[in-house]
């Protein structure tokens, strides 16, 4: 992530301010982003429960791990946007803001009287983003939801799984993460360069449904060519050729084979001594069938490990399947910074590497809420007894 070569380099994001209202993990790990390279990012929780990830999973401490991974660099405010002096308070912080962003359901925002419209009164160059499960129209835009009903209306989940099998459940939330998270960053970074060159902001609208679909592009190739997509199991990235697929190994382990291109293929064949099945290279039916179970068998004769001693030399896309722990020990994600230590937790690096930026110390996430209520407060023109006056109201 840094580049400690110039001196004077600055974070590409310094001086941005982010007002953040988000909970659990989409728009909380989309203002970490943000942070990472140097957004001022003010997490806003209530005075009431706050943001529930805090207590949710494994602890780390006060605090868990999800709540953790997903909410360093930031600073922490409480505030009751229900009071009238909360509200206040939060108005006085959109005056210097650049984007707040929110992840309550439609209309919520607009009950409390912050929604867009009268927040960019106040500030014409507030980017203003929501993130919702269906967006903030539609017939489903106030029903409620959660990542596998996303990717479930997206034709996503449809899609995962093997073949004659139910559809396959990920931890890796593809609707949260691809639709919420990274949507919310494009938008709102895309509006960020509009205001600074037009001078008037934008409310920017993300439904993780709609971020998922719009990047699940083979499914949308086979409807368009055969007017409906392949079964589960049966298309070409998920095992209807024998070049593209995850093989056992003998000790339960498995490999995963990426050699689509022809040149890949015959080196994989050459490697495991079958030249005899190069011409299976895409073959389909049948025929790949039996291609694909001549190449589970002589997988299935070795261990992982074996396996690995064999291709790290063959350069023809055949790796071995980690584990998350494994993972995180992988020489080459960890030359990449991408396994890094905060506050004694290991986690994951800022995933783009940006040429000048400076090497910075990362500030775990704040472990109490509120803990930078004075400082925010007073930087935003409050006195020490308008912000007594505000805790005795019960506004923060």
């Amino acid at each position: 992530m840094t580049d400690t070569l110039n001196a004077s380099a600055r974070l590409p994001l310094a001086g941005v301010r982010v007002l953040d209202l988000t909970r659990l993990l989409p728009g909380p790990l989309a203002t970490q982003h943000l942070a990472d390279y140097g957004a001022d990012v003010v997490k806003i929780e209530d005075t009431g429960a706050g943001d529930y990830a805090r207590t949710l999973g494994a602890m780390g401490g006060d605090t868990s791990y999800l709540y953790q991974v997903v909410n360093r660099n930031k600073r922490s405010l409480r505030l009751d946007l229900k009071h009238p002096d909360g509200k206040a308070a939060f108005e006085k912080l959109v005056e210097t803001a650049d984007i707040v962003i929110e992840g309550f359901r439609p209309g919520v925002m607009d009950k409390l009287g912050l929604g867009y419209e009268a927040l960019a009164r106040i500030n014409p160059r507030l980017v203003f983003c929501s993130i919702s499960g269906y967006g903030q129209t539609g017939p489903y835009a106030l029903r409620a939801g959660h990542d596998i009903n996303y990717i479930g209306y997206a034709g996503v989940l449809d899609q995962i799984g093997t073949a004659g099998g139910a559809p396959a459940i990920s931890n890796l939330q593809l609707g949260d993460l691809l639709g919420g998270t990274m949507s919310a960053l494009f938008g709102v970074l895309v509006a960020l360069v509009d205001a600074r060159a037009s001078g008037k902001g934008r409310l920017v609208d993300v439904s993780m449904t709609d971020g998922v679909m719009a990047h699940a592009i083979f499914p949308l190739t086979e409807v368009l060519a055969n007017g409906r997509v392949r079964p589960r199991g049966e298309d070409l990235l998920t095992g209807e050729v024998p070049c593209y697929g995850v093989y056992r190994t003998a000790d339960g382990r498995y490999m995963a084979v990426g050699a689509l291109e022809e040149k890949f293929w015959h080196l994989v064949c050459d490697t495991l001594g079958r030249p005899d099945l190069k011409p299976a290279h895409l073959a389909t039916g049948a025929a790949g069938a039996a291609a694909r179970a001549e190449v589970a068998a002589i997988f299935g004769a070795r261990t992982q490990a074996e396996w690995v001693g064999v291709f790290d030399a063959v350069d023809c896309c055949v790796t071995p399947v980690l584990t998350m722990e494994e993972s995180l020990d992988n020489p080459q994600l960890r030359a990449r910074g991408m396994v890094m230590e905060v506050g004694g937790v290991r986690q994951f690096g800022p995933p783009v590497r940006l040429s000048g930026m400076p090497a910075v110390q990362a500030r775990p996430a704040p472990v109490v809420a509120g803990a930078d209520s004075d400082t925010v407060l007073a930087e935003a023109g409050f006195s020490p007894a308008d912000i007594e006056r505000l805790r005795g109201a019960g506004a923060i």
